[in-house]
C-alpha cells in the first residue's frame, strides 16, 4: 500500500469500527442503515467528507462518527493540527456544510 495513502486507510478502517461498536449507543445508526442513507444520498460518503474536513482544518484525522443531532445526520471529524491542537468540526452529513467548529 502507498505510504501516503495509509493514513487515509487506517482512519476509514477505525470509522468503520466506530460505527460498529456504536451501534446500540443512543441515536447512532446501525451499518445496514449507514449503507442505505449512503445508497440513496441522503448522507455524504465519509471520503468526501474528510476531504472536505481537510479544507476547511488541515492536520490528521483521528476520529470521524456519524451520529444523529436535532433530526439530521451529522459527521464528526476530529483532527489534530502541526502544532498538536486538536480539532472538532461538526458537519452536515448531506451537505458537507460545518455547522461547528472547537479548537480543544
Amino acid at each position: 500500500m502507498n505510504v501516503r495513502f495509509r493514513p487515509v486507510a487506517l482512519v476509514l478502517a477505525a470509522a468503520a469500527l466506530l460505527f460498529t461498536l456504536g451501534a446500540s449507543a443512543g441515536e447512532r445508526p446501525r451499518i445496514d442503515e449507514i449503507r442505505q442513507l449512503r445508497e440513496s444520498g441522503r448522507i455524504m460518503a465519509a471520503e468526501d467528507i474528510l476531504e472536505r474536513s481537510r479544507s476547511v482544518q488541515p492536520g490528521q484525522v483521528v476520529g470521524l462518527e456519524l451520529e444523529r443531532d436535532d433530526g439530521r445526520w451529522v459527521y464528526e471529524v476530529k483532527l489534530i493540527d502541526t502544532a498538536n491542537r486538536l480539532h472538532k468540526l461538526e458537519l452536515d452529513a448531506a451537505t458537507g456544510e460545518v455547522l461547528e467548529r472547537e479548537e480543544k
